[in-house]
């Protein structure tokens, strides 16, 4: 497998980890599109929210629980966005479903 997400989670490609567990994991994104910008990223791989498994839809819904119990230290006071890209026509590039987290500044929504 060639998952850049898989990757990281294994230790083969460095990244900068704001946070582990055993069923995810939180990385600052080497693109950001807001002051702050994190991905959270399961570590069952799979592309679409539609591929889920029991097991990943679990890790999925630890995923949400945890991103605003961690809210302090990743400094998302005021708020912040939550962007699950799914498919080419959405823009997703890794084809590992990962939740993008950004905050520190106001958004604005400008749908295409």
């Amino acid at each position: 497998m060639d998952c850049i997400f898989c990757k990281i989670r294994k230790g083969e490609i460095p990244s900068e980890k704001v946070y582990e567990d055993d069923k995810m994991m939180i990385i600052k994104d080497i693109d950001p599109k807001a002051k702050k910008h994190y991905l959270c990223i399961p570590k069952n791989h799979f592309k679409l929210l539609s591929e889920m498994t029991e097991e990943d839809a679990a890790q999925l819904a630890h995923c949400f629980k945890t991103i605003p119990a961690l809210a302090d230290k990743l400094g998302l006071d005021g708020g912040y966005r939550l962007i699950i890209n799914q498919g080419d026509n959405a823009g997703q590039s890794v084809f590992h479903l990962h939740i993008h987290i950004l905050a520190g500044q106001k958004m604005e929504w400008n749908p295409a």
